[in-house]
């Protein structure tokens, strides 16, 4: 065996560390005479596509991750179009819903109300201690648009962590899913004899906050050098718990900072046909979120950097967005609205609510149709063909998951402009032959930023995650569309370069931590970006 040291530097004194061995090959009478990775490649694969149903595929994608995670890992690049539905959405929401149902073995951990005074414990149990860097976090009250799950949520951390994994190359033994326990809300999961969480509704926000307090501290003493990413908390607790820790943790939200990263992407090169479409400027454009929770706010914010970057005001980029909630236009003179909301509450309407979307539709006039709203149809056919009156190229974004949930589908948004529209959803749907031209549907999926930013922030030693490496990952995906992906028609790049897109994010989000003075890792300074970006794909993990 070659063992391989790598120099690294620690507090200015430069020493050596045995670089990371592969797996021993098993003893000569422990595998069958002629068994060779290639053919047992086709064999996986063989057997994963003998499945026909979705949720049995992504149990044995399951087991092999947990037997031979080398092989789950490359497959899953080679396949990448394929496996992300299985190991994500929208199959993740089905396997959450039936978690309790299909458990198996422990993965992850599992934090409780009951643990409190004692959760410093608990995390210490993890087995591989030294080497935790990421965790997804999330406490199950909002998966998906699926409602409140509570531990049935575990695979939502799972999920997330394999494509960082996947998508970014860190190591699988550095990655921790955390469920926090905090009881449920859905009655018939508290009735459930075989439901794996407290039988109690969802704790009061006063004493879910007295252990987040603890958990976040906890989890810098034992873990100093992790990322923590919030994922589908119900929205007023992702807000809450965001802002409460975003500048003394290395923490951010998927749902609102991740969603809007890749959204944000699209819009960028959505709105760039659009206006050449129609001869208008890019500040011209008008958004409206048909949807106002965690995920539709957190669009919204950051889609002001588009309006920002292109020389507009905060004020300015403000009022180029409208949101609708359940009660219709969200407007000052409507009423007390919900906190998270009043920011983009319009100020130049005064007259009665509106609630109907076509009504909605002909007053604001949007080049921009964003569905965050986990409503179903909620974009009618005579909704799409409103927008492509409005618009020569209509920007029409259906991003609620899973696809059951999705407010159009590809084909109706086809159909109902005659082939003319910029396309993005949450969910995959197939491409379309329209008039003897195929059609690619974009979609807004956040494993094209969450993992480049994740990894960007590790080898930084981000302090924290700044609005700016946010949308540093933004930018980094907007401009990552080859030539031949742009005569195709995409607003995102073909998932299958996903760790040469990650690979350039990681980048610009390294000199968006470094601008923001948040990087410890200062060394990376001296670095150019040509030296940078090979010292980044030299710490990916490969299977």
């Amino acid at each position: 065996m070659t063992i391989v040291l790598t120099p690294y530097w620690s507090n200015g004194v430069q020493k050596l560390k045995m670089a990371p061995q592969p797996p021993p090959k098993p003893a000569k009478g422990l595998t069958p005479p002629t068994f060779d990775d290639e053919v047992h490649a086709v064999r996986c694969m063989k057997q994963l596509r003998s499945k026909d149903k979705e949720i049995e595929k992504y149990i044995y994608l399951s087991m092999l991750k947990e037997q031979d995670p080398h092989m789950f890992y490359r497959l899953c690049l080679q396949h990448m179009s394929e496996f992300t539905p299985i190991i994500y959405t929208p199959t993740v929401g089905q396997a959450c819903q039936e978690y309790s149902h299909n458990y198996r073995r422990p993965e992850g951990l599992f934090i409780s109300y009951k643990d409190k005074g004692k959760i410093g414990s608990i995390l210490r149990n993890w087995p591989k201690f030294d080497q935790a860097r990421i965790s997804v976090v999330t406490d199950g009250s909002r998966i998906l648009g699926l409602g409140d799950l509570g531990i049935n949520g575990m695979p939502i951390s799972i999920g997330k962590l394999s494509l960082y994994i996947a998508g970014a190359g860190i190591r699988p033994d550095s990655a921790i899913p955390i469920c926090l326990d905090f009881g449920t809300n859905t009655q018939k999961y508290i009735d459930d004899p075989l439901y794996l969480g407290a039988r109690h509704k969802r704790l009061p926000t006063e004493q879910m906050t007295e252990v987040m307090d603890e958990f976040m501290a906890e989890m810098t003493k034992a873990f100093p050098k992790l990322l923590i990413q919030f994922e589908d908390f119900s929205t007023d607790h992702a807000f809450l718990y965001l802002e409460r820790y975003r500048n003394q943790y290395p923490v951010f939200n998927d749902d609102i900072q991740g969603t809007g990263a890749v959204v944000l992407a699209g819009f960028i090169n959505a709105a760039r046909l659009s206006s050449a479409a129609s001869g208008q400027p890019l500040t011209s454009h008008r958004i409206l979120f048909f949807g106002a929770g965690s995920a539709g706010v957190g669009v919204a914010m950051q889609l002001m950097s588009f309006f920002t970057l292109e020389g507009l005001s905060e004020q300015e980029a403000r009022e180029r967005i409208w949101l609708v909630d359940s009660q219709g236009l969200v407007y000052n003179g409507r009423g007390k609205l919900a906190e998270h909301k009043e920011y983009f509450a319009r100020r130049d309407y005064t007259g009665p609510p509106i609630v109907d979307l076509l009504d909605i539709l002909e007053y604001v006039k949007p080049t921009a149709l964003m569905g965050l709203s986990t409503m179903s149809g909620a974009f009618t056919r005579a909704a799409i063909e409103t927008m492509a009156a409005l618009n020569p190229l209509p920007i029409i974004f259906p991003l609620s998951n899973p696809v059951k949930l999705s407010e159009c589908t590809f084909e109706d948004a086809v159909k109902y402009t005659n082939g003319k529209v910029l396309f993005a959803s949450g969910s995959p749907f197939p491409e379309i032959n329209f008039n003897g031209r195929m059609l690619y549907p974009g979609q807004g999926n956040n494993m094209y930023i969450f993992p480049g930013l994740g990894l960007g922030a590790i080898l930084a030693h981000a302090s924290s995650v700044t609005d700016s490496m946010v949308e540093a990952s933004s930018l980094g995906l907007a401009n990552s569309l080859t030539r031949e992906e742009e005569e195709m028609g995409l607003l995102y790049p073909q998932v299958s370069r996903i760790r040469e897109i990650s690979a350039d994010i990681t980048v610009q989000v390294i000199r968006a931590a470094q601008a923001a003075g948040v990087d410890r890792y200062t060394e990376l300074r001296a670095k150019n970006d040509t030296e940078l970006l090979d010292f980044v794909a030299g710490k990916m993990w490969n299977p």
